[in-house]
């Protein structure tokens, strides 16, 4: 419990002007407890459940985390075709178009201020000399602003390239999970503790910004292998929890084999 409450000071994200009894921007673990702050993400979670009704679920890729996918349908692909990411200068990018010419290693983060995101950005990078053997593009696309992205590419140098979903379409698309109680686990506690001994830090201004409190900062991501072709998805994974990466080689049998 107590690693659990250390990791959840790591990534509540809270009014930006909330008081707090230590010096800084203070994350206090009775937010846990608060009933409303609880009944809100139970809402949030009922909605998007509401909402993805107006969504086309990717019934033609498996749900289970990090399995192989068959080709999508004509029908999917049209509505993905509709889902706008946009990149670091503003400019509007048809989803589809990211893998629509090449194939592309896809990576969907949290948000843009999260920790563990950071760390799954050196993750896939480290491996990325293997991915431009291949011809293999890297991607990451966060739910936020263009300004949150552009703040996330400068300060982890990440070496792929970053675009901001603004309205979560991409992630309410594939279908990613959302709640609570899938970013405040005992696993995700101990790999936040991990990161922060590692020296990956939590960007607080990225994490208090109205993109990302207005959510609650609960969203999971996950990562795809995807193109030649734009209903051409080979592997997806879904994140079950916080940080829950897949296996670096999975990854790459996927893309570069």
């Amino acid at each position: 419990m107590a690693t659990l409450c250390f990791a959840a000071r790591l990534v509540c994200s809270v009014r930006p002007n909330e008081k707090s009894t230590s010096s800084g921007a203070g994350v206090n673990c009775s937010l846990l407890k608060s009933s409303s702050l609880v009944s809100h993400s139970f809402s949030i979670n009922l909605d998007n459940g509401a909402r993805r009704s107006r969504f086309f679920h990717l019934s033609a890729v498996p749900s289970s985390p990090g399995s192989a996918a068959t080709s999508i349908s004509e029908d999917t692909t049209s509505f993905l075709d509709k889902v706008k990411v946009f990149d670091l200068d503003g400019k509007e990018i048809a989803l589809t178009d990211l893998w629509k010419d090449r194939k592309a290693v896809v990576a969907f983060a949290r948000h843009f201020g999260c920790v563990l995101c950071r760390k799954r950005a050196d993750y896939l990078a480290s491996v990325k000399d293997k991915m431009d053997e291949a011809g293999v593009a890297l991607v990451l696309i966060g739910p936020g602003s263009v300004d949150q992205a552009r703040a996330f590419s400068q300060q982890t140098k990440f070496k792929g390239e970053a675009y901001a979903d603004p309205s979560y379409s991409s992630y309410k698309a594939f279908s990613f999970v959302s709640g609570v109680a899938t970013t405040f686990t005992p696993k995700a506690g101990l790999k936040i503790i991990q990161s922060y001994m590692e020296g990956y830090r939590q960007d607080w201004a990225l994490s208090f910004e109205k993109d990302t409190r207005t959510r609650g900062g609960w969203q999971q991501g996950g990562i795809i292998v995807a193109g030649p072709g734009k209903n051409n998805v080979t592997y997806i994974h879904k994140d079950k929890e916080a940080g829950d990466d897949p296996e670096i080689e999975d990854i790459l049998k996927a893309c570069c084999s």
